[in-house]
């Protein structure tokens, strides 16, 4: 099966709960009314797209109705799908690049979201395509996190610097950084807390891991990832605020999306904070995670069952 298979298939739950929904309601009204936007608003909130982005859909829609390129029900589909597509396009291609050194991805996000495991499919992925690829295991308040870091390091072979658990993460950052300088690494991986286990504050600490990255290698961290779960919805959007005023977040990859109905988050991550969505996950296996492409996310979501 193909990855736009395996992306369609992921996104069943979330094409059941909305665009199949919108499907019912096209067929179910001889006209655009009042009560058809109403039901439509009704249809892309419980999808999670946000309240934001909903009003600004139907803002479109009724402009279309207006200027008659929307007449029909049926023709409501179509013009959702390119509106939703545009929504979601621009910096999602751009991959990181640097200057003298290795390209440094810090990756954040709270625990449980699926960080550790991102970062062993996106150095997978990385090795791929003939990359020197060094993890760093920041996530020290977590022994667990070490381990499992790794095992995703011996299975994509990728190097790997740690220290003992309840160290400085900022430290691990530092030494990591100039280790991959020294053995000439393409990428350098950085993992990062999610949870603390201390009086000291998350969003303080993954501060401290940024400016130590920049001050050893002068443009790092070149992309800063934050890991959100899809099964969660709008709580997701209000992680991607938090970090996002914290520690400069250039672009989001959104995990799980085979388990929700809520996918429409993806569209209101974008739209309301304006954050390109770099990577999408739509299952356990290593090629599951793929760069996103807002024309192939559309083409899923719209897709025939």
């Amino acid at each position: 099966m193909g990855f736009f298979d395996r992306l369609k298939e992921g996104l069943s739950k979330t094409r059941k709960g909305f665009t199949e929904k919108i499907e019912q309601l096209v067929t179910g009204y001889a006209q655009i009314d009042e009560e058809f936007l109403e039901d439509l608003e009704a249809v892309l909130l419980s999808a999670d797209v946000g309240i934001q982005t909903t009003g600004s859909l139907l803002a479109d829609i009724r402009q279309a109705i207006k200027a008659k390129q929307i007449e029909t029900p049926e023709q409501l589909t179509p013009f959702l799908r390119e509106r939703i597509s545009a929504l979601l396009a621009g910096g999602e291609d751009a991959q990181p690049h640097a200057g003298e050194g290795p390209v440094v991805i810090m990756v954040v996000g709270v625990n449980g979201v699926g960080k550790t495991t991102t970062i062993g499919k996106l150095a997978h992925y990385y090795r791929d395509q003939g990359q020197k690829v060094m993890l760093a295991a920041g996530d020290t308040f977590r022994a667990a996190a070490i381990d499992q870091l790794e095992i995703w390091g011996q299975r994509g072979g990728a190097e790997i610097v740690k220290h003992s658990a309840g160290s400085d993460p900022a430290a691990v950052a530092f030494d990591a950084v100039q280790a991959a300088r020294a053995r000439k690494a393409d990428l350098l991986i950085i993992d990062t807390a999610g949870r603390l286990h201390t009086k000291s504050n998350l969003m303080e600490e993954l501060k401290k891991v940024h400016r130590v990255i920049a001050r050893e290698l002068p443009g790092a961290p070149h992309e800063v990832l934050l890991v959100l779960d899809g099964t969660t919805g709008q709580n997701a959007l209000s992680q991607a605020r938090l970090f996002k005023e914290a520690v400069q977040v250039s672009g989001v990859v959104v995990t799980k999306l085979d388990g929700t109905a809520k996918g429409g988050v993806i569209v209101a991550i974008r739209a309301e904070l304006g954050l390109p969505v770099k990577w999408i996950g739509v299952g356990e296996g290593m090629d599951d995670l793929r760069p996103f492409v807002a024309e192939d996310f559309a083409e899923a979501l719209f897709a025939d069952k």
